[in-house]
């Protein structure tokens, strides 16, 4: 984390900044669109919101595309979903490489489409040596799903002799999950009003600061971005201890 002058305002940047872009349909609904307008609006705020948060200096940023859940929505919401993917991909490269910006992606990618696997892919390599913030993409991600599949690589070491049961460690478990050399999030926003982690993060966010806000993600700007800084900096983040000036 840095500090940073925000309109002013001498300010502690979070290092790492989670989101669960919350609202989409609601939005469209509102104005009697069809819930892919709402979703198509949401992809733009994506890439203003990778730009903003290059730009006030946040190391990372982590958002909720495509949840393991998704698949669940009607058959025309997510292929309109898929569709918006194989577009914006090719959108987010062109802003990655004007931003300096590398791209990252967490999740099960081997269930979409070759041709979409293969974007996935193509973003990570092409980025991956630029040196400004990591823009972290969870696609087919969910939390609980992340460490069943981290259970797995570990039951697998313990089968392997690689590992004793008895010496697994938290950084074991960490170094096999998406995330591993990614830091936890020290800020997590959610648009929409909803307060609920909704499968995201499960693992990293056990310190995480939460801020909710009301607006619905495609409202979602850098106003809102620094609401959600200031509002970081008035925690008292612990980690689970005490000051020495407190008794409990």
């Amino acid at each position: 984390m840095g500090e940073e002058i925000l309109n002013g305002e001498q300010l502690i940047v979070p290092a790492h900044v989670a989101i669960i872009l919350d609202g989409n349909g609601r939005w469209a609904k509102k104005r009697g669109l069809p819930r892919s307008m709402g979703h198509r609006e949401g992809c733009k705020v994506v890439e203003q919101t990778v730009e903003d948060a290059a730009r006030l200096g946040i190391r990372f940023l982590t958002v909720y595309g495509f949840s393991t859940e998704n698949w669940k929505r009607s058959d025309d919401e997510v292929s309109a979903l898929m569709q918006l993917f194989r577009y914006y991909m090719k959108r987010l490269l062109v802003i990655a490489k004007a931003n300096n910006v590398r791209v990252l992606s967490i999740g099960d990618r081997s269930r979409f489409a070759p041709d979409i696997i293969e974007g996935i892919n193509a973003l990570e390599r092409e980025t991956a040596m630029n040196t400004g913030l990591t823009f972290v993409i969870a696609v087919n991600y969910g939390g609980r799903d992340e460490i069943r599949r981290a259970a797995v690589k570990l039951a697998e070491d313990v089968r392997n002799g690689v590992l004793s049961p008895k010496d697994i460690t938290e950084e074991d478990i960490t170094r096999r999950l998406d995330t591993r050399g990614i830091p936890d999030p020290d800020l997590l926003i959610r648009t929409g009003g909803e307060m609920r982690l909704s499968n995201y993060l499960l693992w990293q966010c056990a310190y995480t600061e939460f801020y909710v806000t009301d607006l619905l993600w495609p409202d979602f700007d850098r106003t809102e971005l620094e609401k959600a800084i200031r509002a970081f900096n008035k925690r008292d983040r612990r980690f689970g201890g005490v000051k020495e000036s407190q008794n409990g």
